[in-house]
């Protein structure tokens, strides 16, 4: 239509667009170095961040214009891959009751943001609607990043905290939240970790079996 600029299309001539090479790049920078280390620590983990990381980044379109537009839906896509990574580390430690503990502490913590949304009508930055207190994508983010603290310890927790303030950052950034909206979905996501999460024990069980002249004997050694 006339006067309505049209929206170019992703072509083989973009590539030398240097904008474009840009985007190529940093693209490519985070998925390498970022997504995967942290997530993890190293080995079948860092696979884990990088499978989950780059499937959610694929979605995003290369060519998006506006930066703000650009940090919304990396961190929108950040905040759906943090719980299942999540889950895919106490997976690779074979932790069920972890797994059990995350979907809990995750449910509760989205169903409260949610359900406080209808209840103090708070109007965003942007006034789109007046749903804007807590927001539900930061809660997304940080009941993952509280479970992983208080599950396995800082080594995980400090990576995915990052992260989650991240997401937090885009949703202020992109004018969908004010900033005490992400501070209220930490506070949710961590009182609910703090009382449902506890820290994983792993439990070795060393057998041997000796003989003597008067018979065989079984012995068990219990490490907590």
């Amino acid at each position: 239509m006339a006067g309505q600029p049209s929206k170019a299309a992703t072509g083989p001539a973009d590539i030398l667009n240097p904008n474009f090479r840009g985007r190529l790049l940093a693209r490519s920078f985070f998925l390498r170095h970022f997504a995967g280390r942290f997530f993890g620590d190293c080995g079948l983990h860092y696979r884990i961040g990088m499978v989950v990381c780059a499937a959610a980044l694929a979605l995003l379109p290369v060519s998006a214009n506006a930066k703000s537009d650009t940090i919304e839906q990396v961190g929108r896509a950040v905040a759906i891959a943090m719980p299942v990574v999540a889950g895919g580390i106490s997976l690779t430690k074979n932790d069920w009751s972890g797994i059990a503990e995350l979907g809990v502490t995750t449910l509760a913590t989205m169903g409260t943001a949610y359900g406080l949304k209808y209840v103090v009508h708070e109007e965003r930055p942007d006034h789109s609607d007046n749903k804007s207190f807590p927001s539900d994508t930061a809660a997304l983010a940080f009941a993952p990043a509280n479970y992983l603290w208080d599950r396995y310890g800082w080594q995980y927790g400090l990576p995915a905290y990052l992260a989650a303030s991240f997401v937090g950052y885009s949703r202020v950034e992109a004018k969908q939240h004010h900033w005490w909206d992400v501070v209220a979905s930490a506070g949710i996501a961590f009182g609910y970790s703090r009382f449902i999460v506890t820290p994983f024990r792993r439990y070795n069980i060393d057998a041997s079996v000796y003989a003597t002249p008067d018979g065989v004997y079984l012995g068990m050694n219990y490490k907590f």
